[in-house]
């Protein structure tokens, strides 16, 4: 009989971070289950702890199928998708992986900007498909260094992506559910407000219930026709349809995604717009940052079983 500790595995993850999951227990792959319920019937006796990510989470409905979990281990810093309450409810541990992969988060929120404002991809597909031979130069774009920009959720990461835009020389406001006092930024209590006053807003918001589709039809009206958005929160913290007809209707100046509403599905609308720019949810996708979520991960999920406190928790 294996001395090793069984858990259930919602998704694949990095595939360094697997393998070592896989040498230190036994995993039990929940994705390859065609009949997700008999697999889980037939492992509950055994699995004690889950591991996810940021996406896929831990619904109630999971974790009533595997009453002898005691840890949720998230590759990643999200947990909304994790029933938090139901965890809090039956003592169960929520660990994740903050503070490692905000670099390159915030790394890629100003990477974003600069795209949208200088139109990066139109400028990159107009040289492929021979355009500055036929058409002569590309057209004009905006300027990114002294912009205005407004950050929503000055956390961790939103915090990062302010100290990259003042090597910008960017003036930098800010919309937070209360004032910082250990930064001198300008304060806006009220989204809508500050996105009137800014040139680029920047969305690092937590990814609570109550962020679902804030950033509506009124707040990219008040960005208007010259402001740019970049999202590398979560796709459901904008509202998607008010967002696609803002950008095709040009009423919003350009955008910078990294995240969408019912991912990997990306609007089509999207795709021919030559003032967006489109990633695939990589913000933290780089190789250092991917080995050092799934280190954090897999330190949680040892203390867990030695009885120890989780390195990075939520719950």
């Amino acid at each position: 009989m294996s001395s090793k500790q069984s858990v259930v595995q919602v998704n694949p993850i990095f595939q360094p971070t697997q393998t070592l999951l896989e040498e230190q227990y036994i995993v039990h792959r929940l994705w390859e289950a065609q009949d997700k319920a008999s697999f889980l019937t037939g492992v509950a006796g055994e699995v004690t702890g889950v591991v996810t990510d940021g996406g896929s989470g831990a619904s109630a409905d999971l974790l009533r199928q595997l009453p002898k979990v005691g840890a949720v281990t998230v590759f990643g810093v999200g947990v909304d998708a994790v029933d938090l309450d139901y965890c809090k409810a039956k003592g169960i541990r929520v660990g994740n992986t903050p503070d490692v992969l905000t670099d390159d988060v915030a790394d890629l929120a100003i990477a974003l900007a600069l795209g949208s404002f200088r139109q990066l991809s139109f400028a990159h597909n107009y040289t492929c498909a021979g355009r500055w031979v036929n058409d002569g130069a590309a057209p004009l774009t905006r300027k990114f260094s002294g912009s205005h920009v407004g950050i929503f959720g000055l956390g961790r990461i939103g915090a990062a992506i302010a100290k990259r835009a003042e090597g910008f020389d960017c003036q930098i406001s800010y919309c937070n559910r209360n004032q910082r006092s250990d930064v001198s930024y300008q304060y806006f209590s009220d989204l809508k407000t500050m996105a009137e006053a800014v040139d680029c807003l920047i969305i690092g918001v937590a990814p609570t219930p109550d962020m679902r589709g804030v950033v509506d039809a009124e707040v990219l009206s008040a960005l208007g026709p010259n402001g740019h958005l970049v999202n590398i929160s979560r796709g459901w913290v904008v509202n998607e349809a008010d967002l696609v007809n803002a950008l095709v209707q040009k009423q919003l100046g350009g955008a910078g995604l990294d995240v969408f509403e019912d991912e990997p599905n990306v609007p089509e609308a999207l795709f021919s717009l030559p003032n967006v720019v489109l990633q695939p949810h990589v913000a933290s996708g780089t190789v250092e940052t991917r080995t050092a979520m799934g280190n954090l991960m897999l330190e949680n999920l040892e203390n867990f079983y030695q009885g120890k406190e989780l390195t990075a928790f939520v719950a």
